[in-house]
């Protein structure tokens, strides 16, 4: 089982910004977080897709790799905080104000899915039907699906309560 890791430094943008891009490709196949950063309206996006590629040809380059891109997904991705630039912006009354440029470190890591391995059990040969598995204990049966004779009864039921309550008389105060 392969996992690879690509790093990208100094990007130009705010690692809260490239972490919230981030957020939407955790945990997906690779294929459709490519697809998701494709059409992602951030600019973050495309150096995210870059790492995210680069990470991909990483995990095809490892010994032990399958051989199979379809099983790839991202394990781990995170934006960490990198130098900043400060920068002096002229404003009125001969005052200065700060521009923090920010930049951001990406991290993409993808790892390779586990092969799933189907093991079937032969029936017993006896003639009869295998047993119904047993529920865990505390669990509750499926309730069974109310018919529309019994919803009308119900509903009838309970109308005949609501009309047959007396009515309170009003009682004139002088």
């Amino acid at each position: 089982m392969a996992n690879a890791i690509a790093t990208t430094k100094y990007i130009r943008t705010s690692a809260q910004k490239a972490g919230l891009v981030m957020d939407l490709i955790r945990g997906r196949d690779v294929n459709a977080a490519l697809a998701t950063l494709r059409f992602a309206r951030k600019s973050v996006a495309k150096d995210i897709a870059k790492v995210l590629r680069s990470a991909i040809a990483n995990a095809q380059q490892k010994d032990g790799f399958g051989g199979d891109v379809e099983r790839l997904y991202v394990d781990a991705c995170y934006a960490n905080q990198g130098p900043s630039q400060k920068r002096i912006r002229p404003a009125p009354m001969g005052r200065a104000f700060r521009v923090v440029k920010r930049t951001a470190h990406l991290t993409v890591q993808v790892s390779e899915r586990p092969v799933k391995v189907v093991v079937e059990v032969p029936a017993p040969e006896t003639g009869e039907p295998a047993a119904a598995p047993k529920r865990a204990r505390g669990a509750k049966a499926k309730p069974k699906p109310k018919t529309k004779a019994k919803a009308k009864a119900k509903s009838a039921a309970t109308g005949a309560r609501k009309k047959a309550a007396p009515k309170k008389k009003k009682t004139a105060t002088a």
